[in-house]
């Protein structure tokens, strides 16, 4: 399967990508991305910087008739998100991602596939590295921790980057051009957990939710696919009312930035409500497979027997802790009244986690209107407040605010309708892009984000376009080749 990618047009972006899907580059473990760039930089004599967060600037020269050209950066993030099915064995720290061919895709096998952003830097080192390709002077900025809370962006300070036209690689819709984005913020809530002795006359039962999609919690928001934690904690939450059974472990999602996608909960029953409990859970199963079957057909919900724990959870605490997360909201929160189609504000209920003696919640939102986020965490904060739980709101980050009038969003709609003869649309994106923090640092950088097609994100479902990824390489070139000259 690699010789085959290596086989794919054009090859340098191809092998590059190869390159970077051997090199471990979780969120906050990006040493050694960092330090293959500052490696290549080295070895094709271009000017390299690493600023104290660990963000990678490099640059290079205007090819030779280009010298007047504006400067442009490349913008694109080191880390990926690390995500792998249950049954998945594979270490995000140290093995490699093994890509591979599936019809005109390319995915990994039971992992996140890391396009998202890989694609991006691997197109700006193809674009460094080339002799062959027109352009003005070049920056490409890589940064740090993206996905985790966009600590690189946070930490650029004004007058690191020279040029005031900014090219994000960072989008995952082909023929999509993007001018601006949600801003977003993180509200998480921990409780101690407090038990007590498991039930005299209980059983154990093990319940295991599995086969949803998950995806991106900005972009799939909106596409009906179901979250883990709020199926389980469902079967979880009537079980308790019909059986009162006792809950001793709960463990579902993962990341804040992804749908959850697996839940499990341990729990116990009287074993008078053995038969009763499992034909529920049938019941149950057949109704939430229902009602998602055309979003989520790989839906799987089994309860089998289980050791029995040492504890389960106070039933004050249990019943709280049930009743919030049926309450906390998750979802569209509202539709732009401006811009038809586009979610305005969301929120995603992230996962929950039996960890270190502590439950800890974790939800994410995003919104386009800052007034509207700080809103929608607030609603998501008072439902945890109900069960007296520390609640803490991230710093967040700040939107992209659109600017139909920016002329390096007109040089790439003209570019486009030159290369496919098609109109590429003009949109904002529910997702957060480091767009809105390089503005905010960078007054009146013009900016654009575009890539080829990657469906997935955040997923072990994550997948890339071979033919969008052709046409995101001829964008990017033809766009650098038609960048006015600075003004005199």
């Amino acid at each position: 399967m690699i010789k085959e990618i290596q086989q794919l047009q054009p090859e340098r972006l191809w092998h590059y990508f190869l390159e970077i899907c051997k090199i471990p580059r979780p969120s906050k473990k990006e040493e050694k991305i960092a330090a293959y760039i500052q490696e290549f930089a080295k070895t094709h004599n271009l000017k390299c910087n690493i600023d104290e967060a660990g963000n990678v600037l490099v640059k290079k020269a205007a090819t030779p008739g280009y010298e007047r050209r504006r400067g442009v950066i490349l913008q694109s993030h080191l880390d990926m998100v690390c995500e792998k099915n249950s049954d998945t064995v594979h270490d995000f720290d140290h093995d490699p991602i093994i890509p591979r061919i599936d019809d005109n895709w390319i995915k990994a096998k039971g992992t996140t596939l890391g396009a998202d952003d890989g694609i991006g830097i691997a197109a700006a080192l193809a674009i460094l590295e080339a002799s062959d390709i027109p352009h003005g002077p070049l920056e490409a900025l890589f940064t740090m921790d993206e996905e985790t809370g966009l600590t690189g962006a946070f930490a650029l300070k004004p007058g690191q980057l020279e040029s005031r036209i900014l090219i994000n690689l960072d989008s995952e819709d082909e023929g999509q051009l993007f001018i601006g984005c949600a801003g977003g913020k993180d509200t998480v809530a921990t409780m101690p957990i407090d038990t007590e002795d498991v039930p005299s006359g209980h059983v154990a039962f093990k319940a295991s939710l599995t086969g949803l999609k998950g995806g991106h919690s900005g972009d799939d928001i909106n596409k009906g696919l179901g979250n883990a934690v709020k199926f389980m904690n469902r079967f979880l939450w009537n079980a308790s009312d019909l059986f009162e059974i006792a809950l001793a472990d709960f463990n579902a999602g993962n990341l804040r930035n992804a749908l959850a996608r697996e839940a499990f909960a341990v729990f116990t029953v009287h074993r008078d409500n053995k038969q009763s409990l499992l034909d529920y859970a049938t019941e149950f199963f057949s109704d939430i497979r229902n009602e998602v079957k055309v979003t989520e057909p790989d839906l799987t919900f089994v309860v089998e027997p289980a050791g029995m724990p040492e504890f389960v959870l106070d039933s004050a605490l249990q019943a709280d802790l049930l009743d919030a997360l049926y309450a906390c909201p998750h979802g569209v929160i509202a539709m732009s009244r401006e811009i038809p189609d586009f979610v305005e504000t969301s929120t995603n209920l992230a996962s929950v986690k039996f960890v270190d003696k502590k439950i800890v919640i974790t939800t994410s939102q995003r919104s386009s209107v800052e007034s509207s986020k700080k809103d929608v965490a607030d609603m998501v904060a008072s439902v945890f407040y109900l069960m007296q739980a520390d609640v803490v709101h991230s710093a967040g980050y700040p939107g992209w605010k659109p600017n139909p009038d920016s002329e390096i969003l007109r040089i790439s709609v003209e570019a486009y309708r030159r290369l496919f003869a098609q109109e590429p649309e003009v949109l904002a994106i529910h997702a957060g892009l480091e767009c809105g923090l390089v503005g905010a640092i960078y007054p009146g950088m013009d900016m654009v984000s575009f890539g080829p097609t990657i469906k997935g994100a955040h997923s072990p479902d994550e997948r890339l376009d071979i033919p969008s990824t052709l046409k995101f390489w001829d964008l990017t070139l033809e766009v650098l080749k038609n960048i006015p000259e600075v003004k005199a």
